[in-house]
C-alpha cells in the first residue's frame, strides 16, 4: 500500500503539492475555465513538475502517456456527484463510483483513489451514499495495494447557496470519519482559522491530511494561507484552480513548492512568479 503513496510525497519533506484538474466531471461550467485543451494542460503541468496531478479516468491517459519516470504521480478520482452543478438539482442529489475502480486505477498506475465524503445540509442522503461507496472500495483497494484517499467536506446553506462549512468541529468530525472509514490520505478543507487545523490532524490519527484549494484568490492569499497550513503540519495540498487557472503555472507551482518542501516563506516564495506574464494579484 504504502508504496504506491509515497509516489506522491516529496523525499525530504514528506509534503504533497498535487494539482487537481479533475473539475468538470462535475458538471459545472464556471469549472472548465482554463482547461479547455485537456492534453495542453496536463504538458503544461507535466513541466511544471508538482508531485501529483488529480485526473479523472477519462483524462488520465494524458498524464500516463507522457515518456520518462520523471513526471507527477497519478491521483485518480473514483466518483462524480451532481452537488456540483451550476444549478443545485431540487429533486435528488447522488454521488455515483465507478466500477471495479480499483482495477481502474491499477490499469491507470495510479498512486491513489480519491472517493467523496460529502455532508451536505438538508441532503443526508448524500452522506450516506457516499458511506457506501467508501464502504464497497475499502477491501478492493486493500486487495490490490491501492491507497484509498477521501475527500471529508461540509456544507451548509447561505444566503448565496452552499459554502464550504469551515467550523473546525465540522472539519475535524469529518475528517476523523474518513480516517475511522479506513483513508489512507485525506483531503479537506481547511478550518477557519487555519491555526485551528492541528486538531483536523490529531483527529485523523496518522492518516496523511491534506487541504484542497477552493476558488480563486491573489498569490499573496494562496501562498499566506499554504504558509500558515506548514505551520500546523499540513501534510501536502491539492489546488486546482489557483494553478492551472494562473498566468504562470510554472511559477506558482515552483512558489508552492518552494513553501511546502523547503520552508520558504510566502514573502520569499511570491519572487518564483513571473511578474512578466501577468501573473495573479499579489
Amino acid at each position: 500500500m504504502m508504496y504506491r503513496l509515497n509516489r506522491l510525497f516529496h523525499p525530504q519533506s514528506k509534503r504533497t503539492l498535487v494539482v487537481a484538474v479533475d473539475h468538470a466531471l462535475f458538471n459545472n461550467a464556471a469549472f472548465l475555465s482554463g482547461i479547455e485543451n485537456m492534453e495542453k494542460v496536463v504538458q503544461t503541468l507535466v513541466d511544471a513538475n508538482p508531485d501529483a496531478i488529480l485526473l479523472s479516468p477519462g483524462e488520465a491517459v494524458h498524464l500516463q502517456k507522457v515518456a520518462g519516470r520523471a513526471k507527477p504521480a497519478l491521483m485518480l478520482r473514483a466518483d462524480t456527484a451532481n452537488f456540483y452543478n451550476d444549478v443545485l438539482p431540487s429533486s435528488r442529489l447522488f454521488c455515483e463510483a465507478y466500477e471495479r475502480v480499483v482495477e481502474m486505477a491499477v490499469r491507470l498506475d495510479a498512486a491513489c483513489i480519491l472517493l467523496n465524503l460529502l455532508q451536505v445540509e438538508d441532503y443526508p442522503d448524500m452522506l450516506n451514499q457516499c458511506v457506501r461507496n467508501i464502504l464497497k472500495a475499502k477491501n478492493e483497494c486493500d486487495r490490490y495495494g491501492m491507497p484509498m484517499g477521501v475527500e471529508p467536506l461540509s456544507f451548509k446553506k447561505t444566503k448565496n447557496g452552499m459554502e464550504g462549512d469551515l467550523d473546525p468541529a465540522k472539519v475535524v468530525t469529518l475528517a476523523r470519519m474518513a480516517a475511522e472509514l479506513g483513508a489512507d490520505l485525506i483531503k479537506t478543507d481547511s478550518t477557519e482559522p487555519e491555526e485551528e487545523f492541528h486538531r483536523v490532524i490529531e483527529a485523523a490519527s496518522g492518516v496523511p491530511v491534506t487541504v484542497r484549494g477552493g476558488g480563486r484568490a491573489s498569490d499573496k492569499e494562496v501562498l499566506e494561507h499554504t504558509e500558515k497550513l506548514v505551520g500546523q503540519n499540513v501534510a501536502g495540498i491539492i489546488y486546482g484552480r489557483n494553478v492551472i487557472q494562473h498566468n504562470d503555472p510554472k511559477g506558482m507551482t515552483r512558489a508552492l513548492q518552494a513553501v511546502l518542501h523547503e520552508g520558504q516563506t510566502a514573502k520569499a516564495a511570491i519572487s518564483h512568479i513571473r511578474s512578466e506574464v501577468g501573473a495573479g494579484a499579489r
